[in-house]
């Protein structure tokens, strides 16, 4: 299975984004899937999850400014991100299961700069 992310690029402040990660296959139904996030010099850090029946989970960092969604008939998985701070500069990626073993989706650029 691939998973396609999408959606990243360059803005101010105090905007917003919206990410999507597409799968190439009707996994996001039944998985787990979660966004990540890796800024230059630091670790990778989980962002948002969301589960199958539903039920999101947000890091403290991004909680109230960042909403992951999900898309059945497109498998897709969204995450809308308002307010976005400087800090929230990263390699985005979305991640999910296929058969038992993880996958990662190609990262997408996320700059937030005046």
């Amino acid at each position: 299975v691939q998973l396609q992310a999408s959606g990243g690029g360059l803005v101010q402040p105090g905007g917003s984004l919206r990410l999507s990660c597409a799968a190439s296959r009707s996994i996001f139904s039944t998985n787990l899937v979660g966004w990540y996030r890796q800024a230059p010099g630091k670790q990778r850090e989980v962002v948002a999850r969301i589960t199958p029946g539903g039920g999101p989970s947000y890091a403290d960092a991004v909680k109230g400014r960042f909403t992951i969604s999900r898309d059945n008939a497109k498998n897709t998985v969204y995450l809308q991100m308002n307010s976005l701070k400087p800090e929230d500069t990263a390699v985005y990626y979305c991640n999910s299961y296929y058969r038992g073993v993880p996958h990662w989706g190609n990262g997408t650029q996320v700059t937030v700069s005046s």
